[in-house]
């Protein structure tokens, strides 16, 4: 990737970051960038005066610089965007055509039109653009792939997902359909993501939902089916706590079942155990924070000293297959990815 502007007199150094809202996930970004080299030199928030956003700025010595767009007017390198889901296309594509480079809270975008906006724009502008699903650089996700990928389960017949919590606060944006709110889209999304990186690109897909009155969904379960393969999707926002994030793969040879799937930034170890001819074996991945790592990766893309691993277009596929589990749930039918 050619890269110009400031990032290429920066190259060997860390980026300067700028924030889009004082998120509560930006909580666990601003550590992971510093600890990447990084420097987080701008906040953008709603009401610079509202005494949330001077708190958060004080506590992470981070100034406000105004709104969202005195942030993309500011010397920086790349942009941070946590903004409710249905601000992620605007701000993201307004970041990119002011010359950032941009990492984007899941989801994305809110469908597989926007998202093919976004990498259109990413490609067009040279900026990297990232969606941060930052489970899946802990390297229990690479190893799972491994078992997966590489056979030791066998032929995989089924695979199940599932990722749910008690969502108890009411003016959270998440029960707003206008918003981008739902189950689907902030937990569901996560297991949609792990089977695609387990199983790849599904070629239908069917789901049942529970709606809320004001059209969000409370509940949804899906079936993703590939070639001899059929995956299964769950997620909510009214399962008993501590949440759920499961993983269970059903292979010829042997199983695997995993609790804590998800967790991205693990401060005790993590395990998985697998059954087979040969009994029952746990494997464990010490604490490992995959933000930093997610980070690192980003901004070694900007350098151009690696390769996206998940270049825009792959958020773009993982679109269409919310696309058509929405749709499922919607209609009752069997949806074509």
């Amino acid at each position: 990737m050619t890269i110009s502007g400031t990032t290429a007199a920066r190259s060997g150094s860390g980026l300067r970051w700028g924030l889009l809202g004082a998120a509560r996930i930006a909580r666990a970004l601003i550590p992971a960038i510093r600890a990447s080299g990084g420097e987080v030199v701008a906040l953008g928030v709603r009401d610079p005066n509202s005494e949330h956003a001077r708190a958060f700025a004080q506590e992470w010595n981070v100034p406000i610089v105004g709104g969202y767009q005195e942030v993309l007017n500011a010397d920086l390198d790349a942009v941070y965007n946590p903004l409710p889901n249905d601000l992620h296309l605007p701000w993201s594509l307004a970041a990119m055509r002011a010359g950032k480079h941009v990492l984007t809270e899941k989801p994305l975008v809110l469908n597989a039109a926007e998202a093919q906006e976004l990498a259109d724009a990413a490609r067009e502008t040279g900026r990297v653009l990232l969606e941060a699903f930052a489970y899946r650089f802990h390297p229990h996700i690479t190893r799972l792939r491994q078992l997966v990928q590489g056979g030791e389960l066998g032929e995989v017949r089924s695979v199940r997902a599932a990722f749910g919590f008690m969502l108890d606060n009411p003016e959270d944006f998440r029960w707003l359909a206008d918003k981008g709110g739902g189950a689907l889209f902030d937990v569901g999304t996560y297991t949609v993501n792990l089977v695609r990186l387990l199983l790849g690109e599904p070629t239908a897909a069917v789901a049942r939902a529970r709606w809320t009155p004001g059209n969000v969904d409370l509940g949804l379960s899906g079936v993703l089916e590939y070639p001899g393969v059929l995956a299964g999707v769950d997620c909510a926002f009214d399962w008993a706590e501590p949440a759920p994030q499961r993983l269970t793969i059903l292979g010829t040879r042997g199983t695997l079942d995993m609790n804590g799937v998800f967790h991205s930034n693990t401060h005790s170890p993590v395990s998985f155990t697998v059954t087979d001819a040969a009994g029952v074996r746990e494997e464990e991945f010490p604490p490992f924070n995959a933000y930093a790592a997610m980070v690192e990766h980003f901004q070694q893309v900007v350098l151009g000293e690696e390769e996206a691993l998940y270049p825009p277009q792959d958020s773009v596929r993982h679109a269409r297959v919310l696309d058509a589990l929405f749709a499922s749930a919607r209609t009752g039918g069997r949806v074509e990815v």
